[in-house]
Formats: structure tokens, sequence, C-alpha cells
């Protein structure tokens, strides 16, 4: 599929991005946006949001806290005041605080499950309830290659990615044939403030948010149900499954798995996203 017909497809849509004042949500609300969809953002920083929105010309730019069902309600009642029925969600907003989980508060545990789950869960079914009665739309979930692998240090981050991918690909099943289409994003390392302080796989480049937009981009025109960012590390990590998890596992260690979020982790470099992850 070609650039142009990339953007007649995606041209007029109103495309709704949570968590879309940085990082990948903000990539993938500026990738729409030149391709001539009506674009709005929602994030828990106002500010950066508005700011974000303002310097991009998005139609809508305002707070969300997609853990509270009556902002997400009000949120998306603006969107559709303001710019029309919402053709495209995505659910982008997610953290990732790092720690082994003995160490865990259980605040902080229940703010990863409350953003990156049931943040997803409330925005699909409120989409949905708009959209089943027009027989047409598109959600696109935002999980990680962390809902098909597992690493120490990041116990709960994985927990509420692998949540992601059954609750999608449930959702996908429970709406077929009914003009709603549902797909899972898996991202590798990006560099965003996210993996700050964080090395990745060694031999595996990181991702851009740039190419995180660019997945999306193709799956609002032609939607699928999964898609892997990169391909190289989707392939490796997603090829774990079949193999037998002694194995799997000593591969991961060969690799560094089992310190890229506990002792090899800058904690200096990270410290400002620690913060507002955990809402210190």
């Amino acid at each position: 599929m070609t650039t142009g017909d990339r953007a007649a497809a995606i041209t007029g849509k109103v495309v709704v991005v949570t968590g879309g004042a940085r990082g990948i949500g903000l990539a993938t609300a500026t990738a729409v946006h030149r391709l001539g969809a009506r674009v709005a953002i929602g994030d828990v920083d106002e500010a950066a949001a508005k700011t974000a929105g303002e310097a991009a010309g998005f139609a809508v730019a305002a707070k969300l806290d997609v853990t509270d069902p009556e902002s997400f309600e009000a949120f998306l009642a603006e969107v559709e005041s303001r710019v029309g029925p919402v053709d495209v969600l995505v659910n982008n907003a997610g953290v990732m605080p790092v720690g082994l989980l003995a160490d865990e508060p259980d605040a902080v545990t229940r703010r990863v499950l409350g953003i990156n789950t049931y943040g997803v869960i409330v925005g699909t079914k409120l989409a949905l309830r708009r959209m089943l009665p027009r027989r047409t739309g598109h959600v696109i979930n935002v999980a990680s290659l962390a809902g098909e692998a597992y690493a120490p240090g990041v116990a709960t981050y994985c927990a509420s990615k692998y949540a992601v991918i059954g609750f999608t690909d449930a959702v996908r099943v429970e709406n077929r044939g009914s003009g709603v289409d549902f797909s899972v994003v898996l991202p590798s390392f990006v560099n965003t403030e996210l993996t700050a302080g964080t090395r990745g796989i060694p031999g595996f480049r990181a991702a851009e948010p740039a190419e995180i937009a660019a997945a999306i981009v193709r799956l609002i025109a032609r939607p699928r149900p999964v898609v892997r960012v990169t391909w190289q590390t989707g392939l490796l990590l997603g090829s774990q499954k079949f193999l037998p998890r002694r194995v799997s596992e000593a591969a991961a260690r060969v690799l560094g798995g089992d310190h890229l979020f506990t002792d090899d982790v800058d904690a200096d470099r990270r410290r400002a996203y620690e913060h507002r992850a955990r809402g210190i």
C-alpha cells in the first residue's frame, strides 16, 4: 500500500489517541494528522497535551485520566461534539516502573494495572458503545512484546500487557461481523522516556516512536489482528513460546534478560520517568 493509498484511507477519519502528549502517542497522532485525519489527543498531563496539540494543530487536546470512566466518557463526548463520531481509538497510555516485585508498593501495582489494563478496557468499552450502532470503527490497543515474553524487574508490567493481548483477541472474536475492527500493537524497546536508563537486548536495535506510529497508520488503512515492531525482535521473543521453557529462559539469560530491568538500569537517567510513572 502506497502513502497515497494510506492517506486516502485515513483522510477525514476522527482518530483519538490516549497518552498522546509524548512518545508513541504523539508520534502516532502526528502521523495520522499529516495524512488528513482529524486528531484528538488525551493525556493525564493536561499542560503537555495542550502544548503538543497547539503545536501540531490537533482538533482536540485535553486532560484524560484513562483509569476514570467518567473522565474517559467526558473526553470522548467532547471529541464527538467538537469533531464528530470517533472512527479510530488508539489506547496507547501506559507506564513501566521497573524494580523487583517484592519491593513494589501496592499503590504502584494498582497504578500500572489501572493505566495499562483497566484503562484499555474502559476505552474499548466506551468506544464500542459508540461504534457498534454505526457498525463501523477500529480500536487499536498498544500492548508490548513484554506481553509475549517476560523478564525480571517488570513483572507487573508484563502482566498488564499479557492481559491487553488476551483482552483484545477476546473482544475481537466477540464482535466478529459487527463492522468494528480490533488490533493489538506489540512494540519492542522504543526510544522514549519509558525505556530511559535501560539498554535493550544486545544485538537488537531499539525502535523509534515513528516506527510504531507507521505501523499504526498501516493498521488503520488495512486492519489486522496484530503487528509486532520491530519484526526482528518480535520474531526473537515470539519464538520463545515454541521452545522448551528451559531453552528459552537459558537463551534469555545469555542475552542478559535477567539484568535488563534490574541491576543494569541507570537509576539516575531513569529517575524523572520513574517519578512520573509511579505518580510521585
